[in-house]
This record gives C-alpha cells, structure tokens and sequence, in this order.
C-alpha cells in the first residue's frame, strides 16, 4: 500500500505537469486528426491505436476495484460511471470512426496510453485502495448528485458531437466541412467541451483530489487543441461563422 502523504505528492507532481503540458500544447499541438503532420515517427491504423490507448483506462480500473478494499455502494458508482466512458472510448468509438489506415502516430498512442495509465492508477488507487471511504447516503448528498448529472450531461454532448462529425463524412466525399448541428452552433470543439464536462462532474461527484488532477489533465489536454481546431477551421473555410468560440460558448 501507498503512504497517503506520498500519494498526495504524486498528485500535485502530476498536476504540475499538467501545467507544463498545457503550455506547451499551445506551441507543439499533437499530430493527429485535422492537425496531423509529418515528423513523429511510423503511424498506425486508427481504430488499432484508439483501442491500445484507451483500454488500459478500462482494464487498470478493473484490476483496482477488483483487488480493492473499498466495496461501499458509492464506489460501485464510481466504477460503473468511469467502465461506461471507457467502453464508449475504446470500444465502441474507435469502430465508428471511418476508415482511415494510417491516422495515428504511434508516439501519440504512446503518450496517450501513458496518460491513461497515470490518471487510472491515481483515481483507481484513492477510490478503492485508499482512505476515501464513503457512506451509502453520500448518493443523496448534493455534490453527487450535482457532479453525476455534470458528467452525464458531458458525457451526452461528447457522444452526440462525435456523432455530428461522423455523418459529415458518411457517402462518396470524405472531405472536411463545416459542422453545424448541435453544439456546433456555438463552438467548434463541443466533443472536448463534453469531455472537460465530464471530468469536471468526477472531480464533485468523488469528492476527490485523483478525481480533481484528472479534470485539470483534460482541461490541459483539450483547451489548446481546441484552439488549434478552431483556428484551423477559420484558416480553412472562409465562410466559417464568426460569433462561433473555440470551446466556451460565447466567451471563448
């Protein structure tokens, strides 16, 4: 077992490179989708690599709750809540992608696997090894159930955008276009809004540090890349609307 001190520092180390990362997202946006660019290295097909990258969220959390300690009613809530993203993530997302054989370098399948690892083994540990002990009545407590309908209202606006993206592309023309349902109307990344969402509504519904550091990650991880999205939709269609924000309606 971990010394909670010293699962503590971990925390705020990984939080720390968080910022980092999220500064130098902004001058180094990763390679793939509408930014992909040469220079990282061997590629491989899409829906192999989105799978690596997000099981090991779903497999890792399967192994803390099974050899954990904490079998209190909230944390089989926690566990079903983190198993349904991560199916979606990476076992049924990737499969609806597109064909496209070639799509993902295998650095950033790397990176991204590592991050999936970093943040299943902080929220696995302190929601089932650790000292985060929650009676059954925390499922009425207010931060619950304010922070499950966050995630859940996340969770729906990440899956439908992805879905909107998905039927630009259906038929004969796979080119890029201008997505304009949904969420579209307001912002050029809703699926990243969704998922920065959701991770918030985490961090509340567990009440938790690991669950705190995992929102600021995505935050970390997605703002920027939705900056480089937007600007590349404005780069790219003339006509793109021009009230629309990157990732916070009508702000930003």
């Amino acid at each position: 077992m971990i010394d909670e001190s010293l699962f503590r520092i971990l925390l705020v180390l990984w939080s720390g490179c968080a910022a980092v990362t999220f500064v130098a997202l902004f001058f180094i946006p990763a390679p793939y989708g509408k930014i992909s660019r040469t220079g990282w290295g061997p590629k491989l097909p899409a829906k192999i690599g989105w799978l690596l990258m997000e099981v090991v969220s779903l497999a890792g959390i399967a192994v803390f709750f099974l050899t954990g300690r904490n079998r209190d009613l909230p944390s089989i809530v926690f566990f079903l809540l983190w198993v349904g993203h991560y199916v979606y993530r990476s076992l049924i997302f990737p499969f609806l992608r597109r064909e496209n054989p070639s799509n993902l370098p295998l650095t950033i399948m790397l990176f991204g696997m590592g991050f999936n690892l970093f943040n299943t083994f902080f929220n696995g540990w302190s929601l089932f090894h650790g000292e985060h002990l929650l009676a059954p009545g925390w499922l009425l407590d207010i931060r619950f159930v304010c922070g499950a309908l966050l995630f859940l209202v996340g969770f729906v606006l990440h899956v439908h955008s992805d879905a909107v993206l998905r039927d630009l592309r259906r038929g004969e023309d796979k080119s890029y276009k201008i997505p304009r349902r949904g969420f579209f109307r307001l912002v050029s990344c809703p699926n990243y809004l969704g998922e920065i969402l959701q991770w918030i509504g985490w961090a509340v519904l567990t009440w938790s540090w690991a669950g705190a550091t995992f929102a600021v990650w995505t935050a970390a991880n997605l703002a920027p890349r939705a900056v480089s999205y937007h600007a590349w939709y404005k780069k790219t269609f003339s006509e793109y609307p021009k009230k629309r924000k990157a990732l916070i309606p009508f702000i930003s």
